[in-house]
């Protein structure tokens, strides 16, 4: 079998960038934290569609003048019509209609609110609940690999994806982007696609494998790069036909699945990479070395 790309030799380079990557969210994680969404702390959200573009400052010192001085706001929608209010607080349905009332005084009388609240034990809950669901799932994924494939594969897989999950969580971070309930959603979607792309490289280095049968590092090196080769162009095919959905749903889904679409596009192209550059290039030494011990047995009973 011969290779173009040698995916392989460049491997170090692939850790280097990806041990990077992780760094800058790690540090952003411990100096920003999370922009976390009502669903995971208590308060309230106010989504207060003007229906049209509007002053922002304008909207901020109305929100001060009714006893929210600074107020925690953003602007959203496809056409800047949207002003998205969130306290620490829950606020009251009286005091929400005294919002909507005001608003509509200055803004007009379209505008509309639309309240969301969480308590603090719900927040703990679903942030419970969250935690629970990514590790069932890396749990099984564990299982399911090891008895497939082998513990080596499985491993390698466990890593790769949660690098995706670390470097979607980091810019994320580094970027202040909400994290809600749906982002939970994106993750273990992100999760799904990953490890998909993953088991089709590791199915193709086996099948490679039991072909030919190395005995040399190079050997090696040239089933990997020969298999992730393979199976470039079905795994490129697989992460554009759906990064053409989710730009879609990024486009027309509206603010409530925003971060969800954006989450998923940065978790395509991560588990693309980390399928190719991460999970086969920690396999690859770690089955060269394995390989290596086994020759040494016979000498050592010696």
């Amino acid at each position: 079998m011969n290779y173009k790309l040698d995916f392989v030799k460049a491997r170090k380079w692939f850790f280097l960038f990806s041990i990077a990557t992780i760094l800058l969210g790690v540090v952003s994680l411990f100096t920003q934290g999370l922009n976390l969404g009502i669903d995971f702390v208590s308060g309230s959200r106010l989504d207060i569609n003007i229906q049209q573009a509007f002053d922002k400052e304008k909207a901020d010192a109305k929100l001060a003048e009714l006893g929210y001085p600074n107020p925690n706001t953003r602007v959203a929608g496809n056409n800047k019509e949207l002003l998205v209010f969130r306290t620490d607080k829950a606020i009251s349905k009286e005091k929400v209609n005294d919002i909507r009332d005001a608003f509509r005084k200055d803004f007009g009388k379209k505008v509309a609110v639309n309240e969301q609240t969480v308590d603090p034990i719900i927040g703990r809950e679903l942030a419970r609940n969250a935690i629970y669901s990514v590790l069932i799932a890396s749990i099984g994924i564990i299982a399911y690999i090891t008895l497939r494939f082998e513990y080596r594969f499985a491993f390698s897989a466990i890593i790769a994806i949660l690098y995706d999950a670390l470097f979607t969580i980091g810019l994320f971070s580094i970027f202040q982007w909400e994290v809600d309930i749906v982002f939970i959603a994106a993750v273990l979607t992100i999760v799904g696609y990953s490890i998909n792309d993953t088991i089709v490289i590791f199915d193709r280095i086996r099948e490679n494998l039991k072909r030919e049968n190395p005995k040399t590092f190079e050997a090696l090196s040239n089933v990997v790069n020969v298999s992730i080769q393979q199976t470039l162009v079905r795994s490129i095919n697989t992460v554009l036909t759906v990064i053409f959905a989710a730009v879609a749903l990024l486009i027309f889904g509206g603010e409530s699945i925003k971060y969800f679409s954006i989450a998923l596009l940065v978790g395509l192209f991560s588990g693309a990479y980390s399928s190719i550059c991460i999970a086969s290039q920690i396999w690859v030494g770690w089955k060269w070395r394995s390989l290596q011990k086994e020759r040494l047995k016979p000498q050592s009973a010696e």
